[in-house]
């Protein structure tokens, strides 16, 4: 035996490894932070609620709860969820701050400047939507609604009537709950250790 062998460790001598702590799923606080703020902006833009709650959400839970989920997910090594979960956050901070300029005048805001803004979220969407084709029906659905809802908007702002803003409002609810249909599946199937709310096979 070698001078260097003989001090070699042997695997079999050593005690097991501790058991890697159990970590939570970060997607069951974006997913619910995004669902809540849509739902709750989509409410306003039906004209059942003020916008009031719209922008306290959308600085805490829709923006810096998903911000700190999206940075959890990069350590789950999870590229779409860090993506998603990040930029959406950063967009729901990004239009609480125009509402709040807006109101106080402080960088006023054409309805086209708005519309711009939403045009680069639909390009960003249409990317992840792809994406969803490889992850689950539940996805696909839910970025399927939130690209249509990003269209809507953008036509609205660009002259094609409120009804178009009517419209997004609807299907963005729908949006909204099937981010929290993904929440619930996740959440449930963690305590009840089976699928009770299935999200679908990926259709790619």
């Amino acid at each position: 035996m070698s001078q260097l062998s003989q001090f070699a460790i042997d695997p079999a001598t050593q005690p097991a490894a501790a058991a890697a702590p159990k970590l939570g799923n970060p997607a069951v606080v974006g997913l619910a932070g995004f669902g809540m703020t849509t739902l709750l902006l989509q409410f306003h833009n039906l004209g059942w609620a003020g916008v009031g709650p719209v922008i306290w959400l959308g600085f805490f839970f829709g923006g810096m709860a998903q911000l700190i989920a999206g940075y959890q997910e990069q350590k789950m090594g999870n590229n779409f969820g860090f993506s998603a979960f990040v930029s959406y956050g950063a967009f729901w901070i990004s239009l609480a701050a125009i509402l709040v300029a807006k109101n106080y005048n402080l960088f006023p805001v054409s309805g086209t400047d708005v519309g711009w803004f939403l045009v680069g979220w639909t390009l960003y969407t249409a990317i992840l939507w792809i994406g969803s084709f490889k992850i689950s029906k539940a996805m696909l659905f839910t970025f399927t609604t939130l690209l249509v809802g990003f269209i809507l908007l953008d036509l609205e702002h660009f002259g094609a009537g409120e009804e178009m803003g009517k419209l997004a409002g609807w299907d963005l609810i729908a949006c909204a709950l099937g981010a929290w249909y993904m929440m619930a599946s996740a959440i449930y199937k963690d305590l009840f250790g089976k699928d009770v709310l299935p999200v679908g096979t990926p259709l790619a």
